[in-house]
């Protein structure tokens, strides 16, 4: 049986593990059309205990920390923040105490919020029905809200060092003086660098939705041979572990990047 109590088929399965827990100010739990005021609360509720247990992680593992002999967590921690900082020295030409603590951070956290995706579709959802709760999404990747929510965290910062760093009038003349330097192309040099850069979120948010919405699709899909998915699920569990990783680091990187952009003068 599915969450609304009807027999259960394929298209049942999968709309039901693609649904989210929902509340709405409007329509209170699981309401359709419920309005903009929303909340995926299970996308939330795993995002923020993801990004609990990176912060607290971390920071035990600073707390005990040794000269000597790293154990083996703390060496894996030290190879992370080291993979981190040099793509950051690699990547970032300005000067900002905020970019490689910002970087680790997103590595790690969509990273884990992608690894979630590793889980066997029917475990958690199914132990959420015995408890009552009729939806679950344990993958907060795979929901745009959460993505685009993400990026346009980092749209918010592009902006305000753009406008830190070159001033106002700096943030403006590159809307308007690029890429033909001249008053009389400032029509098409806005409508140009305009879509450029409301890009940047767009796909920022866009392409990690996709690629962890696409493999969470293909392992519901999987799911749906039942026994036999077995012979297929850990070959695909494998070749999933590469994209985890990727579209942590591919966020991470576009990330600093633009960042960088924003630090630069042409």
């Amino acid at each position: 049986m599915s969450g609304q109590g009807e027999a259960l088929t394929s298209s049942s399965y999968i709309q039901h593990h693609l649904t989210n827990l929902t509340w709405s100010v409007d329509g209170g739990w699981n309401a359709h059309d419920a309005g903009f005021w929303t909340f995926h609360v299970d996308s939330l509720l795993v995002a923020v205990g993801l990004g609990v247990l990176f912060l607290w992680l971390f920071r035990s593992v600073a707390k005990h920390s040794t000269v000597g002999v790293p154990g083996k967590l703390q060496c894996f921690i030290e190879m992370v923040i080291d993979f981190v900082d040099e793509n950051v020295k690699d990547t970032f030409h300005g000067k900002n105490a905020l970019i490689a603590p910002l970087a680790l951070t997103i590595f790690v956290w969509v990273f884990l919020m992608n690894l979630m995706d590793l889980v066997p579709v029917d475990l958690l959802p199914h132990a959420a029905q015995a408890i009552g709760v009729p939806y679950l999404k344990v993958v907060p990747t795979t929901d745009l809200n959460v993505t685009l929510g993400m990026s346009l965290s980092v749209f918010a910062l592009i902006i305000y060092y753009t406008v830190k760093v070159k001033g106002f009038g700096g943030f403006v003349k590159e809307l308007t003086m690029q890429p033909f330097n001249h008053w009389a192309f400032i029509p098409v040099n806005f409508l140009l660098e305009s879509v450029t850069l409301l890009a940047k979120p767009v796909s920022l948010g866009l392409r990690l939705f996709g690629n962890l919405y696409a493999g969470e699709l293909i392992f519901i899909l999987i799911a749906l041979l039942g026994y036999w998915q077995l012979p297929l699920y850990f070959p695909w569990a494998v070749f999933h572990i590469l994209i985890i990783v990727l579209q942590a680091f591919i966020f991470m990187m576009l990330t600093i990047v633009y960042l960088s952009m924003a630090h630069e003068d042409h």
